[in-house]
């Protein structure tokens, strides 16, 4: 099993205290200082697009992702003295197969209601292809987006998931602590902003989904592919001025943004997607592996 692979007695606990309160810290004290100034998060994103351009801005926010990985992995490494491997998954090598599996199914279903938006309202989509950033953007998309996306998987369901059902010696209050928090570090984001925080059943839901999905599969594999498919596509597919990622992606939306859209997600198709996973690799004993005590 994914979380019982690793030692749970007190040194051992104590050594994932640094890095977490090290981390949230620093993002806590980022939210703080930028609501203490009085910044307004779209504001700050776009003087930053019109001083350095979208590109650079994109990998200027992506940038930091590659450090905070590269991190965690050593101090996984010689602190705690496990293979980044056991911090992935509980087989005994990495699936990649779960991993391009999940990235193509939500790959399909953002398509898929990306066109099912532009045929009911075409006049809010704006085409806005060049070839010279799109090349430039894709290229910084493919190679830090999944880093970005897997430091928070490896982060959130790996690594402050394991923290949290050690300390509380309880799956699903690890599943739910993880999630939430997951979910309020995007607070600061242009999106809560524009659309209120009633978006943030969008995100923490994302984080339940995600965490579901490690549990029931005893490895971050599907949650890594699932998140990377689900950010490429923000960047290059589609963008909004109300967006974190200010990128020239092949659309940009001019209309009204529609909590009800998430909200579907999250209620109807999420819970579909954890069925089809269900389906294929075979998942039983939810309840234990959601919510046993350890």
């Amino acid at each position: 099993m994914y979380l019982e692979q690793f030692k749970r007695d007190s040194s051992s606990i104590l050594k994932y205290v640094p890095y977490i309160f090290g981390f949230l810290g620093f993002m806590i004290l980022n939210v703080i200082s930028t609501a203490l100034i009085g910044g307004d998060s779209t504001a700050m994103i776009q003087d930053m697009v019109n001083r350095i351009g979208k590109n650079a801005t994109f990998f200027t926010m992506l940038i930091p992702f590659a450090f905070f990985l590269g991190m965690l992995f050593i101090w996984w490494k010689f602190i705690h003295k496990y293979s980044v491997t056991q911090l992935t998954t509980s087989r005994r090598k990495i699936d990649w197969k779960r991993i391009g599996f999940s990235f193509g199914v939500w790959t399909l279903i953002n398509l898929a209601l990306t066109a099912v938006s532009y045929f009911m309202d075409p006049a809010s989509f704006q085409f806005q292809f060049n070839t010279q950033s799109f090349i430039i953007l894709l290229v910084i998309a493919v190679i830090f987006i999944p880093i970005q996306t897997s430091f928070e998987e490896y982060f959130f369901r790996g690594y402050f998931m394991q923290f949290t059902a050690f300390v509380s010696k309880n799956k699903g209050i690890a599943l739910f602590l993880s999630s939430v928090v997951f979910g309020l570090m995007h607070i600061s984001n242009p999106e809560v902003s524009d659309m209120g925080f009633s978006i943030m059943i969008f995100y923490i839901g994302c984080g339940f989904l995600l965490g579901i999905m490690t549990l029931m599969d005893d490895g971050l594999e599907l949650a890594l592919g699932f998140h990377a498919a689900n950010n490429l596509i923000g960047a290059l597919l589609i963008t909004s001025d109300t967006a974190v990622f200010q990128t020239d992606a092949l659309f940009l939306f001019k209309g009204t943004s529609n909590i009800w859209e998430l909200l579907i997600q999250v209620f109807i198709i999420f819970p579909i997607l954890l069925y089809v996973f269900s389906k294929k690799y075979n998942w039983t004993n939810w309840k234990q592996k959601l919510f046993k005590s350890f």
